[in-house]
């Protein structure tokens, strides 16, 4: 899995870290820092985030599925049984 940011979320994500340091741990980042943890967060924490999105999906196409067989039976017509 390679996750793709373009150029502009990229460079957004690195002022969002740089913001975060500065204004949670007083610490003033470079760029070259801020990426370097942005690619760690991608390559070692990101999989966790896109599983659960994966999982998310499953349960959703899972629930659409149920209703779609659900309203698919309500339009099965009742069968008379005549007595002979």
């Amino acid at each position: 899995m390679t996750i793709r940011l373009s150029k502009e979320h990229k460079n957004q994500i690195i002022n969002e870290l740089k913001d975060f340091f500065y204004n949670e741990r007083s610490e003033e980042i470079g760029d070259l820092a801020a990426e370097n943890m942005l690619n760690f967060v991608i390559k070692e924490i990101g999989p966790y985030f896109y599983n659960q999105g994966v999982t998310d999906a499953k349960v959703m196409v899972e629930q659409k599925l149920m209703n779609v067989e659900e309203d698919i039976l309500s339009l099965e017509k009742p069968l008379i049984h005549r007595k002979n």
